[in-house]
């Protein structure tokens, strides 16, 4: 007896030319297991079909794991009869996906207890996101991406602080300014802003820094007459 598994797990199945259409899982299979007799001299028989995971009864479920590495993929089909007392049994597919960033090895058949069939695979796919993206390595080898994450999240929190801190400060400073002024001088409207002739000026000065800077900046323009002047 040869148990034959084809399985796809972004798309049914395609139909397999030259095969009968009894002997091949229903339309809208996705993981189709056929069990096999072989005999000498005989052609091959094929015995069941039994659907594994079907798209109508799919619902698929996942878990990962660091120690070792790998993702565990498990889709599901209709049920199908058990071979021990012919009752209706929930039919799986249990992919195991092992990391192994270098290669990947041909899907390995573990066991079929006749409701779940086991198959483990080793490839890129079974490798967290992290690595596959050129994430960044510490020295001892392991992945220091999060520690980065949490690095750049603590500038940026910085900065923020940084500017709020500084908007308080103007905000008391003006406040307090505007009482000192009111209290002491009697202010009211414009007056009521701390130092206000050098607020007034600002714009100016400003304006005459800019024209420094630029004038410092612009090359100076020289003379192509070589000395000569017009009479």
């Amino acid at each position: 007896m040869i148990d034959s598994l084809r399985f796809d797990l972004c798309a049914e199945l395609t139909r397999q030319e030259g095969i009968p259409e009894h002997d091949q899982c229903p339309s809208g299979t996705r993981a189709c297991l056929s069990k096999i007799n072989q005999k000498p001299d005989e052609n091959d028989r094929v015995v069941a079909v039994i659907p594994l995971a079907q798209n109508n009864n799919l619902n698929p479920s996942y878990s990962a794991s660091l120690s070792p590495k790998h993702l565990i993929l498990q889709l599901h089909g209709a049920e199908y009869p058990s071979s021990s007392n012919s009752s209706l049994t929930r039919q799986s597919l249990n992919l195991t996906l092992i990391c192994d960033p270098q290669a990947t090895s041909d899907p390995e058949f573990v066991a079929y207890d006749g409701s779940t069939l086991d198959l483990k695979w080793s490839g890129p796919a079974g490798c967290p996101f992290q690595e596959e993206s050129g994430g960044d390595k510490d020295e001892d080898g392991g992945d220091d991406g999060v520690d980065r994450d949490k690095e750049k999240e603590s500038v940026g929190s910085g900065i923020g602080w940084f500017f709020l801190v500084l908007f308080l400060a103007f905000a008391a400073y003006l406040g307090l300014g505007a009482y000192y002024n009111y209290s002491t001088y009697g202010a009211t409207g414009y007056d009521l802003i701390p130092h206000r002739d050098f607020w007034k000026e600002m714009p100016y000065m400003l304006s005459d820094v800019i024209s420094h800077l630029c004038s410092d900046v612009r090359p100076r323009r020289t003379s192509s007459r070589g000395g000569y002047i017009s009479v």
